[in-house]
């Protein structure tokens, strides 16, 4: 039989039979390490490690202390091999096809060989690559053979090139968090090598879909429609004939006459920019593109671009451009500003074949694309502003779209999984969703990260995340990966660089949601900084201005006319935009650049308004905190590690990070210090543990006040940070002009102590709820400066357009929940991203109900207004004159019953319970609402005589129980903090439909601290009680 293939090879040329699109996931794939002692079955998509715990030869990663034990995963060399034959057996004698290599990611240095010949070696994660193997195919598919792909680890490259004699020296590291791996010379995600919230995993593998094209020698008369936007990465492999492989697609709207640095006129007609890379397996003359908006039945005339020459091994580049009237299409909007107008976007090419009688060969596609313009303006504030309105001068910074400015309200976002290949699109429609619904609208992709994909179908995506960001109205500012490190200047690195930036660019372009793209994260601060601090500083800035001002600036504005470029995602703009030049120390002082960031640890600094930056724009500022008690549950096997200080959870602590190898983390105990310490200066805590809370015996005491830390820290969390994003918004209508907050951090990379948001598995944490009140259309908030003895109490508003009125109450309580004062009602009228206030006092005596300290009362604050359009908005939020950790709180007797569809009722028979949380269970993944506003709801005040109903709403596409139930859930409030404290034990009734149990909570908890399993009726709904905790 191989004989016979190969005089038949030997006689003729090949075909496509069967596919012309061959999945290489269909391939038969082994995982071997360097000295062939581990060989284990391969996937493609994936990663060395992932194929390691499928074999059984590694348990999952981000269980236990194993990003510590499974280093010598990354410090080998690992091949992924797969046997050629299925392919071949899809080639047969009779024509001249030609075949092209796909591969769309491969993470990160390797070596291809096909057959056994050689074909490339690659060095960067964030390009997709191509490679013709006609001339391969005959002997190849004769002899048969392997393909294989040969991973050198990332850790000992970066060691071997920085070692070189004509490698750069970088002072002071350069940005080791963990792996010193010399990152910056590694075109790889940064955060793989560790940081200061995240595993150092240093991943390996084919992490994107693969492909094997075959291109068809000459075009027919039929008509193809492709499954989605070229690049296509199928799921499987595809009969279809295909002439053509559309190796890249960029549309870019924007326009007429705008550009990078001249501002678009609104009334101008739009113009669609289609850049399409073609690589033809026939030669095609006279070859047309025709565009289409079918929803709004307009399409292009046939423009005719260049002439396929049927060489695989080059690409034809085909741009047209179509102009559209100002006024045919609605514009796209982040959802809080106007709807996110998608349309389809179809392109026809016509290849005439051959034959002259013939119809011409057809392929059509259909992106998802809108029109908008964004701006990112960082010009002076005009002198008009300054005069009349009392701005501070200096350099403006905000967003605008479609020529409106508007308050950017958003998180930092980071890697949803240390391993690419096993990310879901559900999982990232969660999180971009409860950004969404926290009243967020834009997220900044962090240039420590990856470059996200557009969706699963195109260039190998995995998973989908721009189109999700389309969809659901939400600007993605998005960076280019260079990340807290300085970078090298050379040759060698530089062309590994454009290509990735160019068909990035290019391959995000048609999504109305890129809002901006930064050079790369905090790295102008790092090289001023070092500038000022070593002798020969300058050489440095140098190269930063060579790499961010020109070498990224000139990429990126000639591959998009409508998306801004600024150098870095912290900045103080520049001096000149034509020609671009940036600004670094050269202002005036007292002047405002530029945009800002805040981290402080220091407890007593959380709430000191002058410890808070007076900027145009803040873009990052958080404070870390524990995950929940159901995190810790997925990453902890012994109950001996439910401590807050036990050695697995301190290991997980990685701020303040190693900045080495060394482990555990020596600099842990600072992190840790800083979430125990905020805690205790502001909130009632719970007990400590042995000496340093490491000693834990796993009782159901333990466990549960390992879990109230947990709680505490997030209470914290979103005080603080609920207190920073109210002050920048009340910003707007100051000096300053602040006109964005982005909170650090959105979403978790695994479960350990972060400041993210959103856990892990996408459990919400206090936070996320915080966040939700703040970033309302309308917020209230009072400003306390105890120094001063002085409250304002604000109505902060980012209606764009139009004044906003309503009303506001303050009520002062005591801790028993009686009325204390009520303040009359005011009525107010706070205009566009601006403020009122409605409240101003001064002095204790005059501020505080009369014969009341500041540890008796408290004051809620709430807001009813009527937005224009948008209904009636509520808001509420709470003032105490002294730490929450000073008062004596009361007992709240919280009681819960539920209803139908997850329905809770909430109140309190005794006293307020401060910062009440209601947890879903283990296994699930959900928000609860307000069962009436249907907004968010949780971590509120429970006052005495008035309920709260929250919904719980699943969702089911993540959650593994299906059906938890109501007994499962738990409540605590800071009050739970102060009976752990005594000991004291409460007893709580379980209600489960007729069927009572009552329990001593102490001796009902689990090991991980919340109710075990009780006896479940099917069939009569969710009626009954929940337990409330502590135990």
């Amino acid at each position: 039989m191989a004989l016979l293939r190969a005089l038949l090879l030997g006689l003729s040329l090949f075909h496509c039979a069967f596919a012309a699109i061959f999945d290489l996931s269909e391939l038969s794939w082994s995982l071997k390490n360097e000295n062939g002692s581990i060989v284990v079955p391969g996937t493609v998509p994936s990663q060395a490690h992932i194929d390691l715990l499928k074999a059984g030869v590694i348990t999952e990663p981000l269980l236990e202390i194993n990003d510590f034990t499974q280093r010598w995963v990354w410090m080998d060399n690992w091949t992924y091999t797969a046997d050629l034959s299925k392919f071949f057996d899809t080639i047969q004698p009779a024509s001249s096809d030609q075949t092209l290599l796909v591969f769309y990611g491969l993470d990160t240095i390797a070596n291809i060989t096909f057959a056994g010949i050689p074909i490339a070696w690659v060095n960067n994660q964030f390009r997709q690559y191509v490679y013709d193997l006609t001339p391969h195919i005959p002997a190849a598919a004769a002899s048969g053979g392997n393909l294989t792909v040969e991973f050198e680890s990332a850790f000992w490259y970066g060691l071997n090139v920085s070692s070189r004699p004509d490698a750069e020296f970088f002072p002071g590291g350069n940005g080791v968090f963990e792996v010193p791996a010399a990152r910056h010379y590694i075109r790889k995600q940064q955060i793989d090598f560790g940081w200061d919230w995240s595993p150092a995993f240093v991943p390996t593998g084919i992490y994107k879909p693969a492909y094997l094209v075959t291109l068809a020698n000459e075009s027919d008369a039929s008509s193809i429609t492709l499954s989605s936007t070229p690049p296509l990465s199928p799921s499987g492999s595809t009969n279809t004939s295909d002439v053509i492989f559309i190796e890249e697609v960029a549309v870019d709207i924007y326009k007429l006459g705008s550009s990078f640095n001249v501002l678009p006129d609104q009334s101008a007609d739009w113009v669609v920019n289609v850049s399409l890379a073609i690589r033809a397996g026939a030669s095609v003359e006279a070859p047309t593109v025709q565009l289409a908006l079918p929803e709004l039945d307009v399409s292009s005339e046939a423009f005719t671009i260049p002439t396929l020459n049927g060489h695989a091994n080059e690409t034809v580049w085909a741009i047209v451009q179509w102009q559209i009237p100002d006024a045919v299409p609605q514009r796209w909007y982040p959802h809080n500003l106007g709807t996110p107008q998608l349309y389809n976007l179809t392109a026809t090419l016509s290849l005439p074949t051959s034959s002259p009688t013939s119809e011409p060969h057809k392929v059509s596609f259909t992106t998802r694309t809108g029109f908008r313009t964004i701006r990112l303006v960082q010009l002076p504030v005009p002198q008009s502003d300054v005069t009349e309105r009392g701005l501070t001068p200096g350099d403006q910074y905000h967003f605008e779209v479609n020529g409106k400015e508007f308050w950017s309200k958003g998180s930092n976002l980071v890697p949803f999984d240390p391993f690419y290949s096993r990310i879901t699109t559900d999982r990232v429609q969660w999180v971009l969703q409860s950004a969404v619904t926290s009243g967020q609208n834009m997220v900044r992709v962090w240039g420590g990260g990856i470059l996200q994909p557009s969706n699963a179908g195109t260039a190998g995506g995995v998973y989908a995340f721009y189109d999700l960001c389309d969809e659901l109205g939400i600007l993605a500012w998005s960076e280019f990966l260079f990340s807290d490190a300085l970078s090298p200047i050379n040759p060698f690195f530089l062309e590994s660089v454009e290509p990735e930036i160019r068909e990035n660019v290019r391959r995000l372009n048609r999504h109305p949601s890129v809002a901006q793209w930064a050079g790369g994260n905090e790295i102008e601060g790092i090289v001023i900084s070092t500038n000022q601090s070593l002798p020969n500083g300058t050489i440095y800035l140098d190269q930063f201005v060579t790499m961010f001002q020109d070498f990224l600036h000139d990429l990126e504005t000639s591959e998009s006319r409508s998306v801004p470029y600024t150098d870095c995602s912290t900045t103080k703009g520049f001096l000149s935009l034509d020609p671009y030049i940036l600004r670094f120390d050269n202002g005036t002082s007292g002047d405002i650049y530029g945009n800002s960031e805040r981290f402080d640890y220091t407890a007593t600094d959380a709430f000191d308004y002058s410890t808070y930056p007076i900027a145009r724009f803040v873009n990052e500022f958080g404070f870390h905190s524990m995950p929940s008690i159901y995190a810790w549950e997925q990453a902890l096997l012994s109950p001996e590690d439910f401590a807050f200080n036990s050695t697995v959870v301190v290991s997980r602590e990685h701020h303040n990070p190693a900045g080495s190898l060394a482990f555990p983390n020596p600099n842990a105990p600072e992190g840790q210090a800083e979430m125990t310490l905020a805690a205790e200066q502001w909130l009632p805590v719970p007990p400590f543990l042995g000496s340093n809370s490491s000693i834990t015996s796993g009782s159901a005491q333990d466990n549960a006040t390992f879990a109230a830390w947990c709680y505490t820290t997030q209470v914290f969390q979103a005080l603080t940070i609920a207190s920073e994003i109210n002050f920048y918004r009340r910003g707007a209508g100051l000096p300053e002009n602040n006109l964005g907050g982005i909170v650090w951090q959105l979403n978790d990379i695994w479960q350990a102590p972060s400041w993210s948001s959103i856990e892990f598995d996408g459990r919400w944490k206090v936070l996320a709820y915080a966040e939700e009140r703040a970033y309302r259309p309308i917020t209230i908030h009072p400003f306390w400066i105890p120094e001063a003895e002085n409250l304002e109490v604000s109505v902060m508003s980012d209606i764009l357009g139009s004044d906003v009125q309503g009303t506001a109450q303050m009520t002062w309580y005591d801790w028993s929940g009686k009325v204390v004062l009520a303040l009359p009602a005011v009525k107010f009228t706070v205009p566009s991203l601006n403020f009122t206030a409605v409240l101003n006092q001064t002095g204790l005596d005059t501020i505080l109900p009369p014969g009341k300290g500041v540890q008796d009362v408290w004051m809620l604050v709430n807001v009813t207004a009527e937005v224009p359009g948008g209904g009636t908005v509520t808001n509420e939020n709470y003032f105490t004159p002294t730490s929450l950790g000073n008062v004596t709180l009361v007992d709240p007797e919280i009681t819960v019953n539920t209803g139908y569809s997850y329905e809770f009722v909430l109140e309190a028979k005794g006293g307020v319970a401060p910062w009440t949380w209601i947890e879903h269970p283990a296994g699930t993944v959900g928000m609860f609402i307000d069962a009436y506003t249907g907004s968010p709801s949780n971590a509120f005040y429970l006052i005495p005589g008035i309920q709260k109903i929250v919904r719980f709403i699943p969702n089911t596409a993540l959650s593994t129980v299906q059906d938890p139930r109501p007994i499962d859930f738990v409540v605590r409030s800071l009050f739970n903090n102060t009976i752990l404290d005594t000991g004291s034990k409460v007893e709580t009734e379980v209600v489960v439909d007729e069927v009572q149990v009552n329990s001593d909570s102490t001796s009902t908890v689990d090991t991980i601290g919340h109710a075990p399993a009780k006896p479940h009726f099917p069939g009569h709904g969710h009626d009954g009680q929940i337990p409330v905790v502590p135990p």
